[in-house]
């Protein structure tokens, strides 16, 4: 049970984050692993479910989207009941989607300046092809997550893949990336985690670009593929960032946190895709 909204505010003693995506029926990402993420770290856990997937370690089997209508009601019922503290997106589907999500994010944003509170941080996971290769994101919505949800982001988490269809420019090495990230600041989000773990050598070194500096955080890269490991990352830096910590502490915690799971996943083997404990 939670407290009714008028108490809301006053009645947690866990800060309160927020997961708008999609259902993973093997549980290995999405809805399933956020709110996994989420209780690991000491938050409570809330969601708004954007699409129902049939996937398992062989690929993902069937995708159907929720109506935009009912996202923007789940919506609305989380941000007006609940003191949601930072929140991540993961799959949005679609265009419609995206800008229901946009504009009821907005309008909260706005009632919470009137009452003179800071917006709510949001981590923006682009979920756009499936580890199997599956697409998980209509190739029209690219352009309104663009011009709609990226300049309301804090951050956004892209794998290298989706840095390129982002941006339609070359990513193939560390200038690139960086190139790449610089134009997606330029549309308004004042921070970018370029993620390393598409690449080839021995040390993974992932780049938090941001307003405030550049970080690096490296760590040793494990052979095989692993499931889960975007959104792993995107709800560990949200939980961070619902308990107070600065953006690149929660990177760094989160980044953390990963790493040390990502061995234990290798004995969880199916279909050739590890996935995270």
């Amino acid at each position: 049970m939670h407290p009714s909204n008028s108490t809301a505010e006053n009645s947690f003693h866990s800060p309160v984050a927020l997961t708008i995506a999609g259902s993973d029926a093997s549980g290995g990402a999405g809805i399933q692993a956020d709110l996994r993420h989420f209780q690991h770290f000491g938050v409570f856990g809330t969601t708004v479910i954007t699409a129902i997937t049939a996937q398992n370690g062989a690929g993902v089997q069937a995708v159907e989207l929720l109506s935009a209508e009912m996202v923007r009601a789940q919506l609305q019922s989380v941000l007006t009941g609940m003191p949601v503290a930072a929140a991540k997106t993961g799959m949005l589907g679609n265009s419609d989607i995206i800008a229901a999500v946009a504009k009821s994010w907005q309008q909260a944003n706005a009632k919470r300046q009137q009452r003179g509170l800071a917006p709510i941080p949001l981590v923006l996971d682009p979920v756009m092809v499936a580890t199997s290769g599956a697409s998980l994101l209509q190739q029209d919505a690219t352009q309104c997550l663009l011009e709609q949800l990226l300049p309301q982001a804090s951050l956004l988490t892209p794998n290298v893949p989706e840095l390129a269809a982002l941006t339609g420019m070359p990513v193939d090495n560390a200038h690139e990336k960086r190139r790449a990230a610089e134009a997606l600041m330029a549309r308004g989000c004042p921070a970018v985690l370029l993620k390393d773990g598409h690449g080839k050598n021995d040390t993974i070194d992932d780049v938090l670009l941001s307003t405030e500096g550049e970080f690096h955080f490296r760590f040793p890269r494990l052979k095989g593929e692993f499931h889960g490991t975007g959104c792993a990352t995107a709800a560990s830096i949200c939980a961070g960032l619902a308990h107070g910590k600065a953006l690149a502490s929660a990177v760094e915690q989160a980044l953390d946190h990963l790493h040390q799971r990502l061995p234990l996943a290798r004995a969880s083997l199916c279909s050739e895709l590890r996935y995270l404990p």
